[in-house]
């Protein structure tokens, strides 16, 4: 305990808080997207920036109810969505991928009745420019192999990835 309030202790925290000041400081002087997110919450207008309504973005998990999959089963397949939606993003629109990662990276897991609803979500989101990432399963262990598992859409502009899923119920 004394080695806190010693002078070695007193160069760790002054050594922290120097380091914190100057990531921020270095941050918002060289990342380009902050200002650009500053200064579109700071819209007093309140008129929908480019981005979407209010810059906010995430990513929907689309799990087929019908298959009955196990909770592991369903989170492997939500994460090989995921990761998917996230590496064709990544080479198509690098510059949204910022947006969504500033924003947390939120993604939200819904439920499909079938494979037919499933289907029917991927053309909708394909019509208004959405990215998808439809999964097949290997077939080697639960489910049948080749069967479609998972729709990932987004990341993308919330209002519009609500246009496509928004009647969904949470998985």
């Amino acid at each position: 305990m004394d080695l806190l309030y010693g002078p070695v202790g007193l160069s760790v925290v002054a050594g922290l808080g120097c380091g914190l000041l100057l990531g921020w400081h270095l941050r918002s002087r060289l990342d380009p997207t902050l200002k650009t997110q500053m200064m579109a919450t700071d819209n007093s207008a309140g008129d929908a920036d480019v981005m979407g309504e209010g810059g906010e973005f995430k990513m929907i998990l689309v799990v087929r109810n019908d298959l009955k999959m196990g909770k592991g089963k369903v989170a492997a397949q939500c994460s090989h969505a995921a990761v998917s939606a996230y590496k064709q993003v990544q080479r198509r629109n690098p510059e949204l991928l910022k947006q969504w990662e500033y924003c947390g990276q939120p993604k939200v897991v819904v439920k499909a009745p079938d494979e037919d609803t499933l289907i029917e979500l991927l053309s909708h989101a394909k019509q208004v420019g959405l990215p998808v990432s439809l999964i097949q399963d290997a077939g080697r262990t639960q489910i049948a192999p080749g069967s479609r598992t998972v729709l990932g859409i987004g990341p993308g502009p919330a209002d519009l990835i609500d246009s496509v899923t928004g009647d969904l119920k949470l998985y």
